[in-house]
């Protein structure tokens, strides 16, 4: 991997989670419901975060700041991830999955002007093309909903903006706590909400409660439990400038690819256009010179040693 630990964490990451996208459909179409998918996600966390605990030592980060930026990071992803669920209910995808792709240029504007990030001539170049890939992979077919009232629009607004501030407390807090410890109180965050999913279930309904229903479903979650854990660690290594438009732009070319081998499913133009800019994007953000970005971790683990005044 040499120094390039920050592309490395962040392709494992667009990799499971486009492995991740072609397949989760498939229990939610068999009819079990995506707010029972969110619970079964969370309880796949847990592995990930005993592991972080194992690596730690047992010792966690429990200042009053590093809980708070850790469970608010967790509480962005989450939180977001529900709201997008009644965003779909009751707004159309086509129109609702654009909004929310704006995500990543929130993030990178942040991690500008108050990360003091910043990138050669051709790596903005790399930034700029996955930024519109992320707008051409969202991209989806008009459908027959009639669309109505506008708490959908304020909803996906609301996502894009969670998630942008998820990232953003992400490389923040990793310059401020160690990454182990983002990935425990990130696990922590997701098993709170659990209750909300329950409640936003519709129970009138027929649910799948054959292996192929949660089951299945705790295999297909398990990728994405996983590439949480190296996006952490890729915001750790990389900055957010790059690091955000990658894992935005990556996993759909991952998930059309497979969709294409598996279903036979010809992707639309657009999101042709979309694959060809996402892998350009990533070629030319990934001849960025390494700087030593671990730098402040390799500080912390060190200095975590000494009690913080602050607990």
């Amino acid at each position: 991997m040499g120094k390039k630990l920050w592309l490395f964490y962040a392709l494992t990451t667009a990799l499971l989670w486009g492995v991740w996208g072609a397949f989760i459909e498939i229990p939610e179409k068999a009819g079990f419901p995506a707010t029972l998918g969110y619970s079964v996600w969370a309880l796949t966390m847990i592995p990930g975060g005993i592991f972080a605990l194992i690596k730690l030592k047992g010792q966690l980060d429990t200042d009053r700041r590093s809980v708070f930026l850790g469970l608010g990071a967790g509480l962005l992803g989450c939180g977001g991830q529900l709201i997008l669920f009644e965003a779909l209910r009751i707004g159309p995808a086509y129109l609702i999955f654009p909004f929310i792709s704006i995500a990543p240029v929130s993030t990178i504007i942040l991690s500008y002007i108050f990360l003091k990030e910043r990138a050669r001539r051709v790596a903005w170049y790399g930034i700029g093309a996955a930024v519109i890939a992320v707008f051409l992979l969202s991209y989806q077919p008009p459908g027959h909903s009639v669309v109505s009232g506008y708490l959908w629009i304020l909803l996906s607004l609301l996502v894009a903006f969670m998630w942008s501030m998820q990232s953003f407390t992400l490389k923040f807090s990793n310059n401020l706590m160690r990454a182990e410890s983002l990935v425990i109180y990130t696990v922590i965050a997701s098993l709170l909400l659990i209750p909300v999913a329950i409640l936003m279930t519709d129970f009138s309904q027929d649910i799948n409660w054959s292996f192929e229903g949660p089951g299945l479903t705790a295999i297909i979650q398990f990728l994405n439990a996983i590439g949480f854990i190296t996006l952490v660690f890729a915001f750790r290594y990389g900055k957010a400038i790059f690091v955000s438009p990658m894992v935005n732009a990556m996993p759909p070319v991952i998930t059309v690819v497979l969709s294409l081998i598996l279903y036979q499913v010809i992707p639309h133009p657009i999101t042709i256009s979309g694959m060809v800019l996402a892998v350009l994007a990533a070629f030319l953000m990934a001849l960025e010179p390494d700087e030593t970005t671990a730098q402040n971790s390799d500080k912390i683990n060190s200095s975590k040693l000494i009690p913080n005044s602050e607990e």
